[in-house]
């Protein structure tokens, strides 16, 4: 019989693959994950948050990036990739080619599929909850009209608001304020502004 000898991975190792792999691979602790495909639903949530956040972030000096961006939490020694994130950083006023994390997102969007949110409710909230710059963490579920929003409350605490169709989406962190439907619009989830049956 043989085994094989399970060895963990650095930080610059992942880096250097994830530079030549043509899947994304999420990082924590010297693991490394690759990440599923995600639905054509979960695309249009994730681009009408990007889409409204990065509209009523134009001229401001936060920038909003999408799936493609990792960001990084040296405290865990994580490299993620969210649906939508926000940093207001002033190392991203502009971009270089060579930029590749950020460290300090003020905004963290996720969409729920069945394959992600345990994940996405476990080891991920921990995580980003301890990331200092972050404000509001934001769970939108791809399968009902449901958005959770885990919102920093001072020094010591969170609080999480559930919002259904009819409710205002308040970011507060960004001064953001949308109407559900159009977090939803083109899913099928909503319709006239209620959830559809």
């Amino acid at each position: 019989m043989q085994t094989a000898e399970y060895t963990k991975v650095s930080e610059n190792e992942y880096l250097a693959l994830e530079a030549r792999s043509p899947v994304r691979h999420e990082y924590l602790a010297g693991d490394v994950y690759a990440m599923t495909g995600a639905s054509l639903r979960h695309n249009v949530i994730t681009l009408n948050i990007a889409a409204l956040l990065r509209a009523h972030l134009r001229g401001t000096p936060c920038r909003t990036f999408v799936a493609d961006a990792k960001l990084r939490i040296a405290k865990v020694s994580a490299y993620y990739y969210p649906d939508v994130m926000v940093t207001c950083d002033p190392r991203h006023l502009t971009v270089g080619s060579d930029d590749l994390v950020v460290e300090a997102p003020k905004l963290i969007v996720e969409v729920l599929s069945a394959s992600t949110e345990g994940t996405d409710r476990r080891e991920k909230l921990i995580a980003y909850r301890g990331i200092p710059s972050l404000q509001e963490y934001v769970l939108v579920a791809q399968d009902e009209a449901k958005i959770e929003i885990h919102r920093r409350h001072g020094d010591i605490g969170w609080e999480i608001v559930t919002l259904s169709p009819g409710d205002p989406v308040e970011l507060k962190s960004l001064e953001f304020a949308s109407d559900f439907a159009t977090v939803y619009e083109e899913t099928g989830l909503i319709a006239g502004g209620v959830a559809a049956s």
